[in-house]
């Protein structure tokens, strides 16, 4: 494939990505599409999943909180499909998980949405039904705050992805097989590898025993931003001087990043679509299905400033070029000098809320743990291993109107991104010590750690609660929060 014909490709793709503020308009349509699509990653072809609007080929969506969202989802996939709107709270019956909100969606079929987005939000889209989210079926989905209209900043959209060439399914029965097989295929090899600079902060439980297997249990070919990798990064221009939004998700199946604004510095104003105290920095932490939005303050000068994102416990590279007119562009090696360490699990649990939940005595308490090993590959929620959508216990009862807490305490030698369907959650305690954390949808509980979270109990019906580590979920690490 050319490199004319894949940027031709793409442009609809990385549109979210391109445009300033001022460009873009209602995008949510009256129809969207589950597809496929062919990207390259560096140089060779592969049939994707692709979620479009419209039949315009633009992935993805956008909308003005405020609005109804008023949507056919259809399926031209070729196989049963599914979409769940990650970091929306919609009634339970229009979900997107399988199972448990809504049948599949079989080829040529299609069901029409009907809903109000009340709440601005960097959040996105993915199935829910076995592996598709590692075969990238899976978009953006951006609603906007009309107050926020008249802002002079430009927008730029990130989704990051882990990519294989290999049939997931081939991957994850490997993984079940357990440590006592042969893994050489998925542990990551760090021999050759500069340790010398490596940050070991946070990892703790021996986070990087065997070969990093504890920090990622699966090997990927490549590691995308916009659908792709730095040897054909997406430059996005830019003028002198202008302020940024990025909104970047991670939709990785199971790896965590590092985002490196490199010579820039930004803010940190919002986690999972939700705002938060502004955490300066040039490198923050994006655990798997976060979302975060940075804004940076360009310099007044002509340049070329690479936002890149490194794999935890690997040199593993992706990311976006963003430049000005003049800006010259050059070569970006896709792997760093030496491999970071995991990435730093308390300075997110001590992020603060803007807008916190109001002030009041939890109705529920209850202990959640998190279970599993390696060694087996089994996972699960206290002890209970559930491979498919929950039917049997334990579920996490809940009664409508209560505030829930739910203190998470993580058994295992690996962190778990632990995201809660239908509702958002504020992070209220860390390792018992109380706290007025950040409001979001999906939070990392660290090796030997404790998190607690409150939600309340104000859309009724079965919710997931999951890991969003896809290969932890699809071994048992999932329930369900059911209303009494």
């Amino acid at each position: 494939m050319s490199r004319f014909s894949r940027r031709a490709f793409l442009a609809g793709g990385a549109a979210l990505a391109m445009l300033p503020r001022g460009a873009l308009a209602h995008h949510v349509g009256k129809e969207l599409t589950i597809g496929t699509r062919v990207i390259d990653v560096k140089g060779k072809a592969a049939k994707m999943f692709g979620i479009t609007r419209n039949g315009s080929g633009a992935h993805g969506l956008i909308m003005n909180a405020g609005e109804r969202f008023r949507l056919r989802l259809g399926n031209a996939s070729g196989e049963a499909a599914l979409i769940h709107w990650h970091g929306l709270t919609p009634p339970n019956a229009q979900d997107g998980v399988p199972g448990v909100t809504q049948p599949l969606l079989q080829p040529g079929q299609s069901f029409d949405y009907d809903f109000p987005v009340a709440l601005p939000g960097t959040n996105w889209m993915h199935s829910h039904h076995s592996l598709q989210e590692q075969r990238l079926m899976a978009a953006p989905f951006i609603v906007r705050d009309s107050r926020e209209a008249g802002d002079d900043v430009q927008e730029i959209v990130v989704m990051l992805h882990d990519f294989t060439f290999r049939d997931p399914a081939e991957i994850l029965a490997e993984l079940s097989r357990g440590m006592s097989h042969d893994h050489s295929n998925m542990g990551h090899d760090m021999s050759g590898m500069d340790m010398s600079g490596m940050d070991m902060s946070g990892a703790g439980g021996g986070a990087m025993q065997m070969g990093g297997m504890d920090l990622n249990d699966v090997t990927h070919d490549a590691f995308l931003a916009n659908d792709r990798t730095l040897d054909d990064p997406e430059i996005v221009r830019v003028e002198k001087g202008q302020r940024l939004r990025l909104r970047i998700i991670n939709g990785a199946s199971s790896t965590n990043f590092i985002v490196d604004l490199g010579a820039l510095s930004g803010e940190l104003r919002h986690v999972d679509g939700r705002p938060i105290e502004p955490v300066a920095g040039s490198r923050f932490p994006l655990a798997i299905a976060q979302r975060a939005d940075i804004f940076v303050a360009l310099p007044a000068d002509e340049g070329t400033w690479p936002i890149l994102f490194q794999r935890e416990g690997d040199v593993a590279l992706t990311g976006i070029v963003v430049a000005t007119k003049s800006g010259a562009i050059t070569r970006i090696a896709d792997r760093a000098g030496t491999v970071v360490g995991a990435i730093d699990r308390e300075l997110p649990m001590l992020y603060r809320a803007a807008e916190p939940l109001s002030a009041r005595a939890a109705d529920r308490k209850l202990t959640v743990e998190l279970t599993g090993s390696m060694m087996s590959y089994q996972w699960g929620i206290d002890d209970t291993a559930t491979p498919e959508p929950n039917i049997s216990g334990p579920n996490i009862p809940v009664g409508r109107g209560e505030r829930v807490e739910l203190e998470l305490i993580n058994r295992t030698d690996m962190s778990h991104p632990i995201h809660l369907h239908g509702h958002h959650f504020q992070v209220v305690a860390v390792n018992g010590a109380r706290v007025m954390g950040a409001v979001r949808d999906t939070e990392l509980v660290p090796i030997g750690g404790r998190v607690t979270i409150a939600f309340d109990a104000d859309n009724p019906g079965r919710w997931m609660f999951h890991c969003h580590n896809l290969y932890h979920m699809l071994s048992g690490m999932m329930t369900e929060v059911i209303y009494l």
